[in-house]
């Protein structure tokens, strides 16, 4: 596997926009830079699958090879309705215990890497983001991560549609709690759509209350 990968290095790097790996407008201000920058490690807690996704749907449409690994059932359908070119995604199954070495591999050919694994080891997290650093390749992983530039957590989810115990779930307000290291060291919330209800991401300008909103609307709250 890994010397096929290694084969196919040449043809995505061609594809990579730059030195910043772009997110959608309403994710940049979760980023101090305003993207996903390559060698750096975001680390995304408590929201199943969702926002990591987000997070690639600006970099596969500008062209950027995207590549999950260690992720079960990756729920693909949902990854286009939120905006994932799945054509320039890549999801690779791979054996639990050889999950660190198919992460190399995979962050020494594509531009984004979105990775579930096992708890990494401080050595292996450093060999990572060299790996990453020298060939471009910002990563995004579902769970804890030690030196983590970046930590995104989802602190509460609420989904819209559901009035009197019936309905369809159409909407989902989240809140996404920002910090890390350097410049992201100021810890800030953001409140999202993830999606609205015409399936897009943006930004929540003004929170409501969360209880009052679920009883007025009838939402469905998830815990």
């Amino acid at each position: 596997m890994e010397a096929s990968l290694a084969a196919l290095a040449p043809q995505l790097q061609l594809s990579r926009p730059g030195p910043l790996v772009p997110v959608l407008p309403a994710l940049q201000g979760l980023l101090p830079e305003g993207g996903l920058r390559p060698g750096a490690v975001v680390s995304v807690t408590g929201g199943g699958t969702a926002l990591l996704l987000a997070l690639a749907v600006a970099a596969t449409s500008a062209g950027t090879w995207c590549a999950a690994v260690g992720f079960d059932g990756l729920g693909l359908a949902a990854a286009a309705e939120l905006g994932v070119d799945l054509g320039r995604l890549v999801v690779v199954e791979a054996a639990r215990e050889r999950w660190p070495e198919v992460a190399l591999a995979l962050a020494d050919g594509f531009g984004l890497l979105l990775l579930r694994g096992g708890p990494p080891t401080g050595p292996l997290a450093e060999r990572l983001a060299t790996v990453a650093r020298r060939s471009g390749c910002a990563v995004v992983v579902a769970g804890s991560w030690p030196g983590a530039r970046v930590r995104l957590r989802v602190e509460a989810r609420f989904w819209e549609g559901v009035g009197q115990g019936r309905g369809r779930l159409r909407a989902r307000r989240v809140t996404v709690v920002a910090g890390g290291r350097g410049a992201a060291a100021r810890e800030l919330r953001v409140g999202l759509w993830l999606p609205d209800a015409q399936g897009a991401v943006r930004k929540i300008e003004q929170q409501p209350s969360a209880v009052s909103a679920g009883e007025r609307h009838g939402s469905l709250v998830v815990v």
